[in-house]
């Protein structure tokens, strides 16, 4: 028989799960989380990636905070996911996003296509994500159409596309800090507009790792295995260690590399930075010398 929360998701492709975290478990995500968001990634400093105007990208947030792990290994969610997925799924990406203020419709209506639609015909493969908000959600929450998941393959809706969506169906996702929702990804889902104030949010994605991914996710090296960070793996399971997919090298790409959106730019940075350190070095050169010349500490 299955849980209300699996039943809720058969039926809706989506569950909302108030309470999961205790008030000291998100405050350390948060901490976590926020120290990534200072700064861009770059150079010898950890920080976010940027791809468009509206969002600050956090990766592999299981690595911040063990509250990310407590989250998505947390006995309620692994227990729904068992009963939908079946026993072979796993986690396979842990990223979150601060969205920016905006009122521009940036992110529109569409299912995640992940697997392979040329070699997966015969069936839609199941794929669920948490959610989880970091802050309030008053504006620009998650939206998603009940009852769209598993009629279709996934793909970006056009816009008479959008506009034929029943609004009867849509369930927007707004609330406190530490509310959860499970979502089956193939459902038609965004996040809304306008959004009034910075949102936070991280999203853990499971299905089995076995099926062919998309050549997109290929070439961008998604769903590759999880880094971890051992000082929050201490108390794990053999399931637990199986969902993390400990061991498993099925999307291992040895000695990837990433192909560079903009190689130009990131010369002329890295030249830049090369003049920078040169000249620091020089200054400093400099001033050693004339402290020997004269005698002077400073």
């Amino acid at each position: 028989m299955l849980s209300p929360l699996t039943k809720e998701l058969e039926e809706n492709g989506i569950v909302i799960i108030p309470d999961l975290l205790t008030a000291s478990q998100l405050r350390g995500m948060q901490v976590g989380f926020n120290a990534r968001l200072r700064r861009m990634r770059w150079n010898d400093f950890d920080g976010y990636e940027k791809t468009d105007l509206y969002r600050h990208m956090v990766q592999d947030v299981l690595i911040l905070d063990q509250g990310f792990v407590d989250a998505a290994l947390h006995p309620v969610v692994i227990s729904a996911l068992r009963e939908y997925l079946g026993d072979t799924f796993e986690l396979v990406e842990a990223k979150g996003w601060k969205s920016l203020p905006t009122k521009r419709d940036f992110h529109g209506w569409h299912g995640d296509a992940w697997y392979d639609q040329e070699r997966v015909k015969d069936r839609i493969p199941r794929e669920v994500k948490l959610g989880l908000y970091l802050t309030d959600v008053k504006s620009g929450g998650f939206v998603y159409v009940k009852g769209t998941h598993g009629r279709q393959h996934p793909k970006p809706l056009s816009r008479d596309e959008a506009r034929a969506l029943p609004r009867e169906r849509f369930v927007e996702v707004s609330g406190p800090a530490g509310l959860a929702f499970l979502f089956d990804t193939s459902g038609f889902h965004r996040q809304n507009v306008p959004i009034l104030e910075p949102r936070q949010a991280v999203f853990f994605a499971y299905h089995d790792p076995k099926l062919p991914l998309q050549q997109e996710d290929l070439e961008y090296y998604r769903y590759h295995p999880l880094q971890l960070n051992a000082a929050f793996l201490g108390n794990l399971t053999d399931k637990d260690r199986r969902i993390l997919g400990f061991g498993n090298a099925t999307n291992l790409q040895p000695g990837y590399e990433r192909t560079p959106r903009h190689a130009y730019f990131q010369a002329l940075v890295g030249r830049s930075f090369d003049t920078k350190v040169f000249w620091g070095e020089f200054h400093q050169r400099v001033k050693a010398k004339l402290k020997r010349l004269t005698g002077l500490s400073n």
